[in-house]
């Protein structure tokens, strides 16, 4: 009896150990390894930015404007091409945006869903990032409110969008939300928009939170930084 009450203890320990490690590896390990992963995409766009391997989308006088420079190149799948600010999230957050929404790629960083409009184009530009896991880009989707700011860059143009509306929950079967005119966003005409899903709740996927931009201006890089970035 003592052998058997002896082994069972130690399974448990054993057992219970295995799943701190692993509450350690979700929490804290896929973190540090997606952050590493992110700061490699951005480098990597900057550094192809300083080479100029973009193209430019910007014209006309430096300063802002709600304008849509002309379409830029198809993305790349897996490959990243814009960077996004959300200063409601904190000055220094800051996500590279990849194409396409597989889940490999939602592990380096937000990703652009392929068949949406392209960044500051006619349409609904959407992307989507990961609530927990893998660097919790969208932890604090929650926080975002009307009026709210988010910005994003190609190397060349800064675009600048505003909230409408969100968080908005749904189900993950609710794909209208990144329609070209998304039914429940409230928008009544076309334009240039932007959609960010996430899961919800926190650390399940049984829905999604939604918020809904419109492109408010854009302004060449060589500008500097557009309002909502200055602190």
């Amino acid at each position: 009896m003592r052998l058997v009450v002896r082994t069972v203890s130690e399974l448990c320990i054993t057992v219970g150990a295995v799943i701190v490690l692993f509450v350690v590896y979700v929490l804290f390990w896929t973190g540090v390894k997606a952050d590493h992963v992110m700061d490699d995409q951005i480098d990597q766009l900057q550094e192809e930015w300083a080479r100029g391997s973009v193209r430019p989308t910007a014209s006309g006088a430096p300063g802002a404007s709600a304008t849509a420079p002309p379409e830029p190149a198809p993305y790349r799948d897996g490959r990243p091409f814009a960077i996004m600010y959300i200063p409601r999230l904190g000055f220094t957050w800051n996500k590279p945006v990849l194409e396409g929404t597989e889940t490999g790629t939602l592990k380096k960083g937000l990703g652009h869903y392929a068949r949406t409009a392209r960044l500051g184009q006619k349409g609904n530009f959407s992307v989507a990032g990961h609530r927990r896991t893998y660097g919790d880009p969208f932890k604090d989707f929650p926080r975002l409110r009307a009026g709210d700011a988010v910005v994003l860059t190609d190397g060349t143009t800064w675009f600048t969008y505003r909230i409408d509306k969100g968080p908005y929950k749904t189900v993950p079967t609710d794909i209208e939300v990144i329609d070209p005119l998304p039914r429940k966003s409230g928008y009544t005409r076309a334009g240039r928009y932007l959609t960010l899903t996430t899961c919800d709740p926190e650390w399940g996927h049984s829905h999604r939170l939604i918020v809904w931009a419109h492109l408010d201006s854009t302004q060449p890089v060589e500008a500097g930084k557009p309002a909502a970035l200055r602190r």
